[in-house]
């Protein structure tokens, strides 16, 4: 039986032997500032859709004088009568104030929120953080759609699959026919859960794309890599709102 100095001397030398995961490879929110977004999911009743979509049209600027509304979609495919709409904070003080003042903003509160509320079914919402590696993008033109595709990874956070994960993602990106938009993991809500939101001129020019990237052998490579820390996968197709800043 070895001794503990032994023992010692064995794990240190493991240690050493172990390559180090930096958090530039990481896709937590390891970030210099307390920067995070909300992402909220409203499932609205299918006999109100196209009015609770003319009231966020028509009352929106009322919300967005408070805070910065980095899009609002509603789901084509992948699910019916959703709403998709994400908000920029500064910081969980920062998010205080703004509902704060929301909640006290009489003009919103009946010209919206309270006609709106029984339109809704369900409401959902995560904080998030943009990975330390990508940057809110902004798409190459007006007139497009965005696909988000939800990825429920293995628990253990990004330093089990932070560097697969990137380097599947850029592989994608490298094939050109698509733009990344943002990749974003929850702090709060399901953990270990990843958004990425794309661009694409419209959803035949994203049909033919992803049939390129499979056929690409660097994407495939990567994408099998990436896939043994992945449990779950959903895809929506997004059409912007008249209203989102993202359009």
């Amino acid at each position: 039986m070895l001794g503990l100095r032994a023992l010692l001397l064995r794990g240190a030398r493991r240690a050493r032997a172990c390559p180090q995961v930096h958090a530039s490879l990481a896709t937590g929110p390891r970030q210099s500032d307390g920067t995070f977004y909300e992402i909220r999911t409203y499932d609205v009743k299918p006999s109100k859709m196209k009015e609770f979509v003319e009231m966020v049209n028509k009352h929106i600027h009322l919300r967005t004088a408070h805070s910065e509304m980095v899009g609002i979609w509603t789901a084509e495919f992948g699910g019916m009568n959703k709403a998709i709409h994400i908000w920029k904070f500064d910081n969980f003080a920062h998010r205080a104030e703004v509902r704060k003042a929301v909640a006290n903003d009489k003009e919103w509160q009946g010209k919206f929120i309270s006609p709106v509320l029984p339109f809704l079914n369900k409401q959902n919402n995560e904080i998030v953080y943009l990975v330390p590696w990508c940057e809110i993008g902004k798409p190459s033109k007006e007139g497009g759609v965005y696909e988000m595709v939800t990825f429920q990874m293995k628990p253990g956070g990004p330093a089990l699959w932070g560097q697969a994960f990137r380097a599947a993602i850029n592989a994608h990106l490298n094939t050109g026919y698509t733009k990344l938009i943002g990749v974003f993991h929850t702090e709060y809500g399901l953990l270990n859960r990843v958004h990425v939101l794309w661009w694409n001129e419209n959803p035949d020019n994203r049909a033919a794309g992803r049939h390129y990237a499979h056929e690409d052998a660097r994407v495939v490579a990567a994408v099998r890599e990436s896939v043994r820390f992945l449990e779950s996968q959903q895809n929506m197709l997004l059409i912007p709102m008249p209203c989102s800043p993202l359009k």
